[in-house]
């Protein structure tokens, strides 16, 4: 029998501060895997009551941080250990850094006096991860780890720029060293109030300007509107504005009110005169921003941090403020003079926004594809009859995402985001379940999507995460399928799949499985997932079921846009022949 020894008994030591800092920063769990490298803050972490969840994949693990922060506004934090460790998470740092996200990611790396001497998993992770994090360091002093770790937290929330992933790791030697109580001042471990800026008056002033002038103006909102919604509310009412919603900020409006025009889209954007960016930037899903697009447009940008006010097209003006504040003090400026509007093209877009929502919603669409297999469009009108309307909705994929933007009504919205990062369908949900045990959570996934981290439905039958996996299958990466077969020569090559049983997975893990074949049985089977969460039901669809994203072309990469008809726009700007 082995002698039980305590090789991590000293509660000063390195990792037994890192643990009580999480605490006292409000932090209740993280998400990891487990190696020698991290193990001291693994266990003094346990020991001081944060919930460990454990995972299959690294990547998987800040997938689950990242959504976790983004449904609570707080920290996400993941652990894991030295080498293909760290590496295994590089996808997700990114991911998480495009979408802006404050995750701590926790590291392991080699003791100091192993250092460059060819240790096991020894490799710069700090170089590698620089690049897509806020901050990346090696802690190798042990009295100032938690001065470090403070750092680097702050970096994490945005207090010294644009807010995202950080990345940080500490020497398994120096985890073990002792610090007594004195050196760690009480500043290093209390929580920060969070940093909201307030607008200056006189671009508070210039911006009313604006909205008064304007005749056409439409909001567009993104990640830093995401904590402001009702404040959005309000000063959509008083500024008699249309509004858009992305996939950084869906569900911040109610879907009835008025001024959301989202299936309108190219139309609010080709004719509005003003457009006013909440917390967004002007990236590849708003066009840049670009004149070909906006031809009629000028812009007034609010954010908290610079990185969304500065690309791409500029603000006249610009109001770097906390995105709530600002609306607010817009919104009191106002008062009831908001300016005069085009009334024709407000009610025209809305009118033709209501019509086809109502189309969209009347459950009348196709059911089946040419080859008889289901459309999937049937998964979404299953869900509206099914589902509770609180829903916590994810969706995963490259063609499915199309179906799933117009099909999926949820108050809570999380995708694969402006990175396009497959795979986050099944550890979003997780987190997601076990971040709001009491809500419903459907996750509703392409079957190349779901290949990637489908290992994560063990992750939730283990920690009891009843969330409910909907898989597409129709045996393709579809997007990349019709490219292939619309635009180059009928080739297909590499893009096709099987129609695996992913139910049989399920069971395979202890989860629900079902399998469906015929529309008809999509709601019963939905409701009966519903019920025994966590569960996955295995729908065979259509691959004759082009997405509109797709027929669009954004699986072909235009030159200047990710849209055949935006990049034609682009064309004719530049004088080029189509």
């Amino acid at each position: 029998m082995t002698d039980v020894q305590d090789l991590n008994a000293d509660t000063l030591s390195v990792a037994a501060w890192i643990a009580r800092l999480l605490k006292e920063r409000g932090i209740d769990r993280f998400f990891g895997l487990q190696g020698g490298h991290i193990q001291p803050i693994w266990d003094h972490a346990t020991r001081n009551g944060l919930k460990v969840y454990d995972v299959r994949h690294e990547a998987a693990a800040v997938h689950m941080a990242h959504a976790h922060a983004e449904l609570t506004g707080t920290l996400g934090v993941a652990m894991v250990t030295a080498g293909p460790g760290v590496t295994n998470t590089v996808t997700a740092m990114a991911n998480a850094s495009l979408a802006r996200m404050p995750v701590l990611l926790i590291g392991g790396c080699t003791s100091r006096p192993q250092a460059n001497m060819g240790p096991l998993q020894d490799i710069p992770h700090t170089d590698i991860l620089r690049p897509v994090t806020r901050y990346s360091r090696t802690a190798r002093v042990a009295d100032q780890v938690i001065r470090e770790l403070d750092e680097a937290i702050s970096s994490a929330m945005g207090d010294r720029g644009e807010p995202g992933p950080v990345y940080i790791e500490i020497p398994t030697d120096v985890l073990r060293a002792h610090v007594p109580e004195n050196l760690i001042p009480a500043d290093w471990m209390e929580p920060k109030p969070p940093r909201r800026p307030a607008p200056v008056a006189d671009r508070v002033e210039e911006a009313v300007e604006a909205i008064r002038a304007a005749r056409r103006p439409l909001v567009i909102s993104g990640r830093g509107a995401r904590w402001a919604g009702d404040e959005l509310v309000r000063f959509l009412d008083a500024a008699d504005a249309l509004y858009l919603d992305t996939q950084e900020s869906r569900g911040l409006v109610p879907s009835d009110h008025p001024s959301v025009v989202g299936a309108v889209r190219a139309a609010a954007m080709a004719q509005a005169d003003l457009v006013i960016t909440l917390g967004r930037k002007l990236d590849y899903q708003v066009a840049f921003g670009s004149p070909a697009i906006f031809p009629d447009a000028t812009f007034l940008r609010i954010a908290d941090n610079a990185g969304e006010l500065y690309d791409n097209r500029r603000g006249q003006p610009e109001i770097l403020a906390d995105v709530g504040l600002a609306l607010d003090a817009l919104t009191d400026a106002l008062g009831n003079d908001a300016g005069a509007r085009d009334a024709a093209w407000l009610e025209g877009l809305r009118s033709k926004h209501r019509e086809r929502i109502v189309k969209s919603a009347s459950g009348t669409g196709p059911t089946k594809g040419k080859d008889g297999k289901i459309h999937p469009m049937a998964i979404f009108d299953a869900i509206r009859k099914v589902a509770d309307p609180k829903y916590l909705a994810v969706a995963d994929g490259g063609d499915l995402l199309s179906f799933a933007r117009v099909g999926l009504s949820a108050t809570t919205y999380m995708d694969a985001g402006a990175f396009g990062c497959l795979g986050v369908g099944v550890p979003y949900a997780v987190a997601a379940a076990l971040a709001e045990p009491g809500r419903q959570v459907i996750s509703v996934n392409g079957d190349g999507a779901f290949g990637l981290n489908a290992m994560e439905v063990d992750s939730a039958v283990r920690h009891g995460a009843k969330a409910v996996f909907i898989v597409s299958n129709n045996a393709a990466w579809n997007i990349e399928r019709f490219d292939q077969e619309a635009n180059y020569g009928g080739r297909v090559v590499g893009t096709t799949l099987q129609h695996a049983d992913y139910a049989a997975m399920a069971r395979a893990f202890g989860a629900h499985g079902e399998r469906v074949e015929d529309p008809a049985d999509l709601p019963a089977a939905l409701e009966r997932a519903l019920k025994n969460a966590p569960a996955v039901v295995d729908v065979v669809t259509s691959q004759d079921a082009v997405s509109s994203d797709a027929q669009k072309g954004l699986g072909f990469v235009p030159d200047y846009q990710a849209l055949t008809a935006w990049d034609d726009a682009e064309r004719r700007r530049r004088g080029e022949a189509i």
